[in-house]
């Protein structure tokens, strides 16, 4: 049986003067992957950069466990070491810095250790290869002058070589054509491959979930979670919207 990863209970937050999630219960288990719909405006990405740790997102009420540690008194920075991590919306480019060194980086400060050139190029090249990604992409600065395409696939590929706990992926599937969809859901599929990795996909297009398996799904209305069910509630929504969640 799969040991619990992430609970969280109680959990409300808000932007400045304005609240945003009013007591979010959630629970999430090794291996699983849990979609998250809902309409514009709901509270699904002020989710994902709350349990990520941004300054901008303040916690007024609850608690949440990773791993049985409190997340919630942890920075963001050793959050992400202990393995959460989050994709971006809208990735920011980062003059200066390669993608590979990037990459590298992360890697090590992930896992607290030095990593071998060559293993680390033999692995970096093994992820773009699932990705389709020409390996002259990890010179290039990190998302500079990168397509909407191409930064989602530099974030999938950081998924693929961080190989986190769990991973929050914030409409990764968004402005992305159906070609660059089927790639990126095949880089979401290749983590999949790791049993206990879990993700939180945050989404309101369905595309990128046709080739995955979805444990439970989760419709959030208004800052709060207001229906969770299998795989099928993703097919209603799909035939109906969220009228009858409204």
């Amino acid at each position: 049986m799969s040991e619990q990863l992430l609970q969280v209970k109680q959990l409300s937050a808000r932007v400045e003067d304005t609240s945003i999630l009013h007591g979010i219960d959630l629970n999430i288990n090794e291996g699983e992957t849990h979609v998250l719909m809902g309409p514009n405006g709901a509270g699904k990405s002020t989710l994902g950069y709350t349990l990520m740790g941004s300054p901008r997102y303040e916690v007024t009420g609850g608690e949440v466990l990773f791993k049985g540690k409190d997340l919630l008194a942890e920075s963001a920075d050793q959050r992400a070491k202990d393995g959460l991590f989050l994709s971006f919306q809208s990735p920011l480019e980062v003059p200066g810095i390669s993608l590979r060194n990037f990459i590298r980086t992360s890697v090590e400060q992930r896992t607290g250790s030095r990593i071998k050139l060559w293993t680390f190029k033999k692995e970096l090249e093994k992820a773009m290869e699932v990705l389709q990604m020409d390996p002259s992409y990890g010179d290039r600065d990190l998302n500079v002058g990168f397509s909407g395409g191409e930064k989602k696939k530099a974030e999938i590929l950081q998924l693929l070589m961080l190989k986190p706990s769990l991973a929050i992926l914030d409409e990764t599937d968004s402005g992305l054509d159906v070609d660059a969809v089927r790639m990126v859901s095949k880089g979401v599929e290749e983590y999949q491959k790791d049993k206990k990795g879990a993700l939180l996909i945050i989404t309101h297009s369905t595309r990128i979930l046709e080739s995955l398996h979805v444990d439970q799904t989760h419709v959030m209305v208004a800052g709060k979670i207001v229906a969770s069910g299998d795989a099928s509630l993703v097919d209603e929504i799909n035939e109906h919207g969220f009228e009858r969640f409204l």
